[in-house]
């Protein structure tokens, strides 16, 4: 049975504040994130004290926003953030790219590693299994929000989305799901002995291959469409990311 998506963006105002779904559960991933990873270090799986673990997360925060909101602008819709500047900070709208925040996030984890003296494959491990949770509530906010929306379809679950002509899939649904699974997956094998960088080049190269099936289901961006061989530019950038993770993962299993 169809389904008529009529769910408020936001969650409570307050005066002049709104608060968002959107921000909320960006929010609840950064605290899973935190709770998992000091959970490890009480463990004595990584190599990092409670404090630097809160500096972690604050390089985590800027590198991931600040990424997303970057890759978005240059790769999805460049002439509208020439037109409107000020929107380049609106990020409560909508508009940040995964891989974008992925970038961020690396190079976030790099610099902190560098100022602290760490291993930044062996934490870029450990930080497979919160992410893998973060986006799948990620894309729950993305279906909440009405966004990323899907291709016109007739399947029995198909939603009604505000602003868009016909049934569409929840691809954002699709999406979390694929994330969950991922989740589970890296979970179960936290503690199994890995070179470093295997397990964190294993979740890009799982998550590009996944993704790129279930971009077949996601309406292309407007402003964009389909591009070569009618692939999305999601999927093109999954096509890049899952070649660079695969040749990685052959190097480290082959150096072990």
């Amino acid at each position: 049975m169809s389904f008529v998506h009529t769910i408020d963006p936001v969650m409570v105002t307050i005066g002049p504040i709104s608060i968002r779904w959107y921000g909320l559960i960006y929010f609840l991933g950064f605290l899973c994130g935190y709770l998992y990873l000091s959970w490890r270090i009480k463990h004595k799986k990584i190599d990092l004290t409670e404090l630097q673990l809160q500096d972690f997360m604050l390089y985590m925060l800027v590198g991931v926003v600040a990424g997303a909101r970057l890759f978005y602008i240059i790769f999805y819709n460049p002439q509208h953030y020439l037109n409107y500047p000020l929107d380049v900070l609106a990020v409560w709208k909508g508009g940040l790219s995964f891989h974008g925040g992925l970038t961020g996030a690396l190079v976030a984890g790099w610099l902190f590693c560098r100022r602290h003296e760490k291993s930044f494959l062996k934490l870029a491990d450990e930080c497979t299994v919160p992410v893998t949770f973060g986006l799948a509530l990620g894309r729950i906010g993305n279906f909440l929000n009405g966004e990323l929306v899907g291709r016109v379809t007739n399947v029995p679950w198909c939603v009604y989305f505000q602003g868009f002509e016909g049934c569409r899939h929840p691809s954002q649904l699709y999406e979390s799901a694929k994330n969950l699974f991922m989740f589970f997956v890296l979970f179960s094998v936290r503690d199994k002995k890995f070179p470093p960088g295997f397990r964190v080049f294993g979740f890009l190269f799982m998550y590009a291959v996944l993704r790129f099936f279930i971009e077949f289901t996601r309406a292309p961006d407007s402003q964009l469409g389909l591009l070569l061989f009618g692939l999305t530019m999601g999927q093109w950038l999954n096509i890049g990311m899952a070649v660079v993770a695969g040749v990685f993962m052959y190097v480290i299993h082959k150096n072990k």
